[in-house]
């Protein structure tokens, strides 16, 4: 590491939140000291030999450390982690946590350094999560479900429901929709043509489609059945571009 930093062997607990770790990333530049995992409260395993120490997430210290990105590493860096956080891959934060740290002493040189363990590790977790929402910006059906209100159900991988929801912003700017994110995370992204806002809410109850949806989803299902060619389908090739998992959420597939 660029800075000297003792380990403390502790476990640090946090909500699971960005500015979270980022009340985290404050107290351990301060302190000169580093944690051995950071883990999620609700994902953490008890285990006695572990010293475990609980942080309550501080908005005040993550703006501090928000705004110094900006200032004195990079928006990229910013960028960068902040993507690789939303992927849902184990023991992310302590990357996150060293390229952070590395970077206040590095400055925004820390981007090119790949040869770093956690650098290149964070760069391929932000590739991994926007990889799956370019994806899903492809693969998302909206359903009509009321009027002019349309919905559309996903289950990632990762947490991409605000990229996806963004895009859908941009292109749909006059239209109210619903994306369900319908993993444990229970995400919804809620848009109606002037804001939006991200709820968690994993009792919500999908809406029924309209009677004119069904009629289409038929139409589309015979269309798709139809241009089909027998003789060259290649469930392989299909599964490559349309993954599996996916499946349960596209209308010709369902």
């Amino acid at each position: 590491m660029a800075l000297s930093f003792s380990c403390n062997q502790k476990v640090y607990l946090y909500d699971g939140s960005f500015e979270g770790l980022l009340s985290i990333v404050f107290d351990c530049y301060v302190q000169k000291q580093i944690p051995s995992r950071i883990i999620e409260e609700k994902q953490y395993i008890p285990n006695l030999l572990d010293t475990v120490e609980i942080y309550h997430t501080d908005y005040t210290k993550a703006d501090r450390i928000f705004h110094g990105i900006l200032k004195s590493i990079s928006y990229q860096t910013l960028y960068e982690n902040y993507y690789a956080f939303l992927a849902n891959v184990p023991k992310k934060e302590m990357s996150i946590l060293l390229y952070l740290l590395n970077g206040f002493s590095i400055g925004p040189k820390i981007n090119t350094m790949l040869s770093l363990d956690f650098v290149f590790q964070v760069h391929s977790l932000r590739k991994k999560m926007l990889s799956e929402a370019h994806k899903l910006k492809g693969l998302l059906r909206f359903k009509e479900v009321g009027d002019n209100l349309f919905y559309a159900c996903i289950h990632p991988t990762h947490n991409v429901t605000e990229n996806v929801g963004q895009h859908f912003v941009r292109r749909l700017p006059h239209q109210n929709f619903i994306i369900h994110d319908a993993t444990d995370r229970g995400l919804l992204f809620l848009y109606n043509t002037h804001q939006y806002q991200i709820q968690s809410d994993k009792n919500f109850i999908v809406p029924s489609i309209s009677e004119r949806e069904k009629e289409y989803q038929q139409l589309w299902k015979t269309f798709f059945q139809t241009i089909a060619i027998e003789e060259r389908k290649n469930p392989r090739l299909q599964m490559q571009f349309m993954p599996k998992k996916y499946w349960k959420d596209l209308v010709e597939l369902s």
